[in-house]
């Protein structure tokens, strides 16, 4: 397992400022939700940052079945993509959550404000935490890809509903998948997740993500305890490095 401290340091950013990024996700035989990503530049308390926002909900005739409407946001120190703020405003099938957690990173506390209950706590947190929509920035701009080999893992810790999470990733090697763009070279992981109420497998997940500087997701798929969902890259834009596809023959 790598260290993640040996590579938490400034460095070359592989995202910028206005780049937004669109999955489709599909349910079975349905066609679920679309979630989209945004990542802004923007001032918080005085502090340079990157806002990023992400925003999902179900459509079609599932959402007849089981509406869902999440909002997730987080701000994020440009630097060192250390997150200063997260927010988590969700609505899944009548279950709501609305939630505020300040980062408090150079005494790693997190304080934690539960407007939906009025409730706030804090709470002791591991050196260089993420939250959840963090992780995804941090992983992309410091996974140490030319380093790490096959059936290795990098381990982040995550802050996420009041507790402290340690979350493996491990790399499975190189794979081409087909997409609507054409061919695209893929990182292959799989996430360690937590065995139990949502996930068949602590491997259930498995992540591709494009080979270039980018580290793009490409596609997502997990079985969970009631079917499996797929996700994919339906649109981008504004992307730092050019974006390696070899195109379909037609």
């Amino acid at each position: 397992m790598k260290e993640k401290d040996n590579y938490l340091k400034e460095k070359q950013i592989v995202f910028k400022d206005g780049e937004w990024l669109e999955f489709r996700i599909h349910y079975g035989f349905f066609n679920a939700s679309y979630v989209t990503l945004s990542l802004e530049k923007e001032k918080f308390n005085e502090y340079d940052v990157f806002h990023s926002k992400g925003y999902g909900k179900t459509t079609g005739l599932l959402r007849f079945f089981f509406k869902v409407e999440d909002i997730y946001e987080s701000y994020f120190d440009i630097n060192r993509t250390l997150p200063l703020r997260f927010i988590r405003k969700i609505d899944e099938g009548g279950y709501k959550k609305n939630t505020i957690i300040d980062f408090d990173i150079v005494n790693q506390k997190a304080y934690v404000n539960d407007i939906k209950n009025g409730e706030k706590s804090n709470h002791k947190i591991e050196k260089n935490t993420q939250d959840l929509i963090s992780t995804f920035y941090y992983l992309r701009n410091y996974f140490p890809v030319d380093e790490i080999k096959i059936n290795e893992s990098f381990d982040v810790n995550i802050f996420f509903d009041n507790e402290n999470y340690e979350f493996n990733l491990k790399f499975l090697g190189i794979e081409v998948l087909d997409t609507k763009f054409g061919q695209i070279e893929c990182l292959k992981f799989i996430p360690i997740v937590q065995k139990g109420r949502v996930f068949k497998e602590e491997e259930s997940i498995t992540l591709w993500v494009s080979n270039d500087l980018n580290k793009v997701p490409i596609r997502i798929k997990a079985d969970i305890a009631v079917g499996s969902i797929k996700c994919d890259l339906e649109n981008f834009k504004n992307l730092k490095y050019p974006f390696k596809i070899r195109v379909n023959p037609q």
